[in-house]
């Protein structure tokens, strides 16, 4: 799938975390991915985030799967939505949807939420910390958008739910297939399905806080340091003080140094970030070829032109440093040169990919997509 009318440069300049914005369907030619019933299939599985949502006048309930198939049968036919997490790592039709939205960097990009909801089925009103492409696959969704929200919005008594309790809508926008509709960050929004068979498709992008910067940072730094020999203070120009009670200034630049100098390595800080951020959401799951494939094999398959395509599941990103580029995949670092460095950015920017036949005759090459292979971050693309 790919954008028909749709101005990038535009969207990003005047509305990309600034304002909401309503897509009218921007697709060549939309159809929607996925039905119904492989949604509730999906939430039946064990290892897949699924959640039900069910309303009774004012009162919410929330319900996390695995679901019993038998649950689908008594839950009537209003007031209901299912949710099921990272649907884009479960089905490539889905995983298909994030490509056009790829302006937006892949370290960015979380994953593809699926809702299905029965007649006015909703989550209720509230606001996410991120910023979220609503697409709307089938059937129509009345979407109210309300102003901005933050720590301080009071919410709604509720353990699982952090819903708004005083919304107020200042636009409504009535979603049809093929329709996007953008919100920012922080901004409050409520969508009700309008009708039986609403499908919506939520591409999620990842904020990391400046909380959950500094302390995952911290841990890794204090987890490494706990493997090699600490250094301590020291002051061997100690001088008389007037006074023994106090810290004196040249003390605390000391302290200050000890800690910034080891925090403020900022290569350091661009490998952990590389990693940290290309963790798998579900590292849980092993998705390595039950058997792995050898070099010759290998570079048969791609002599032949058969593509590669990237694990769904799998985050690719890198960066560049001196002559070399660092290469993140599911919280690894590989260090690529010469020409593995254009296919590790090749790798990056798109799928499926095929190899030129001189790059099948480089080392550095196929020792990389031999060892991503054999790790289930490429696999070879299905013939149709």
């Amino acid at each position: 799938m790919h954008f028909k009318n749709f101005d990038i440069a535009t969207f990003l300049q005047g509305s990309w975390q600034k304002k909401p914005l309503h897509i009218k369907n921007p697709w060549a030619a939309w159809a929607n991915p996925l039905v119904p019933d492989e949604l509730a299939g999906l939430a039946c599985e064990e290892g897949v985030e699924s959640r039900l949502v069910t309303q009774s006048d004012a009162t919410w309930q929330l319900e996390h799967g695995p679901l019993a198939e038998e649950r689908f049968d008594s839950l009537g036919r209003s007031n209901w939505t299912l949710l099921v997490q990272a649907v884009d790592q479960q089905v490539p039709a889905v995983s298909a949807l994030i490509e056009p939205f790829r302006f937006i960097p892949n370290w960015r990009i979380d994953d593809v939420m699926v809702s299905f909801a029965a007649d006015q089925g909703g989550v209720g009103p509230h606001f996410d910390q991120y910023d979220v492409f609503l697409i709307q696959g089938a059937g129509k969704r009345r979407w109210q958008v309300g102003g901005h929200c933050d720590e301080n919005s009071a919410l709604l008594p509720h353990d699982d739910l952090r819903l708004l309790a005083n919304f107020e809508a200042e636009e409504t926008f009535i979603c049809e297939p093929g329709d996007i509709l953008y919100i920012p960050p922080g901004v409050s929004h409520d969508g009700i399905a309008m009708g039986d068979d609403c499908m919506t498709y939520s591409i999620g992008f990842r904020a990391p806080s400046r909380s959950e910067l500094i302390g995952d940072w911290c841990d890794d730094l204090l987890a490494d340091m706990q493997e090699q020999e600490d250094d301590r203070y020291g002051d061997p120009d100690l001088a008389i003080q007037e006074n023994p009670g106090e810290i004196s200034i040249n003390a605390v630049d000391r302290l200050h140094a000890m800690i910034t100098e080891k925090m403020g390595d900022r290569d350091n800080f661009a490998r952990w970030f590389g990693q940290y951020n290309s963790t798998p959401k579900y590292p849980q799951i092993d998705w390595q070829p039950e058997e792995p494939i050898e070099m010759e094999e290998l570079r048969e398959q791609l002599q032949q032109g058969v593509p590669l395509s990237r694990n769904p599941a799998s985050r690719f990103s890198f960066i560049r440093k001196d002559q070399q580029l660092l290469l993140f995949i599911d919280g690894q670092c590989i260090e690529c040169a010469g020409d593995a460095m254009s296919i590790a950015e090749t790798l990056c920017a798109q799928t499926p990919v095929t190899i030129d036949e001189a790059l099948i005759h480089s080392d550095g090459v196929m020792d990389l997509i031999l060892a991503l292979y054999n790790r289930g971050c490429l696999a070879f693309e299905p013939e149709d």
